[in-house]
């Protein structure tokens, strides 16, 4: 039996990582770093960095790939067959260090916020003993960005998906919402006049972006300016707050 230790490491800024997490890296027998193609390579990169940082004598790393994710098969179940795919490749790969005692991953932000690992782990079998370390959220590292807080003054705020976005629209009982997850720029599925919005990608990072205003006049340069870093760096990660105009 083995211990397994999701360890949130902000938005990839070594900076981000906390004292808790350095310290969770340094006592891993064992660390799994995915592999999501040769265009994201740069992410395991950054983890592997953050592993130099904070070691003097590196742990044992072993590198799995990441399966792709059936989009033909309705939305749930092809996320529910992928976590089983991916449960499989951390199986495997630890399997292969049978006398590792305490394995660990490096988790981009929270790991207890929106990633997946949490319900990955639980499918490993046998099940682990699963400690989380916190990191710095997306959410965080983007409110921080802009100098702005989440919440409005004693009112709520949702944190959803861009595919809730544009199948559901927006939440009726939140004033802002934080959008993750969202490859496709839902906020044009709204009425744009009637929003404001902070934007960000590679938030915390060297390469930061950051864009805000009324929703209807940033739009297009949120869009451009999208796609030209995605195709700079290969991969993107980006992460918004909308809130709602008042009359």
């Amino acid at each position: 039996m083995y211990d397994l230790t999701l360890i949130g490491i902000g938005t990839g800024n070594p900076d981000h990582l906390t004292f808790q997490g350095a310290q969770a890296i340094r006592s891993a027998d064992l660390i799994l770093i995915p592999r999501k193609g040769e265009n994201k390579a740069d992410l395991a990169g950054l983890r592997e960095d953050i592993i130099a940082q904070v070691t003097e004598k590196s742990p044992r790393i072993a590198y799995f790939d990441v399966p792709k994710r059936r989009a033909d098969d309705g939305y749930l179940r092809g996320v529910d067959e992928w976590h089983d795919a991916i449960a499989l490749r951390w199986h495997e790969a630890i399997s292969a260090h049978p006398d590792a005692q305490k394995v660990a991953l490096l988790i981009w932000g929270d790991p207890s916020l929106y990633d997946s690992s949490l319900r990955i782990a639980a499918r490993l079998d046998p099940q682990p003993q699963v400690q989380v370390v916190p990191g710095i959220t997306a959410l965080q590292a983007l409110t921080a960005a802009h100098a702005i807080p989440i919440n409005d003054l004693g009112a709520p705020y949702v944190v959803t998906t861009g595919r809730r976005i544009r199948d559901e629209g927006w939440p009726e009982t939140a004033s802002k919402v934080a959008v993750m997850l969202d490859g496709e720029c839902s906020f044009q599925s709204l009425k744009m006049a009637d929003y404001d919005i902070w934007w960000g990608a590679y938030v915390g990072m060297k390469e930061e972006i950051l864009i805000k205003g009324p929703l209807a006049d940033v739009a297009q340069d949120i869009l451009d300016t999208r796609a030209q870093a995605r195709s700079d760096h290969g991969w993107i990660m980006d992460v918004y707050l909308l809130k709602k105009r008042t009359a």
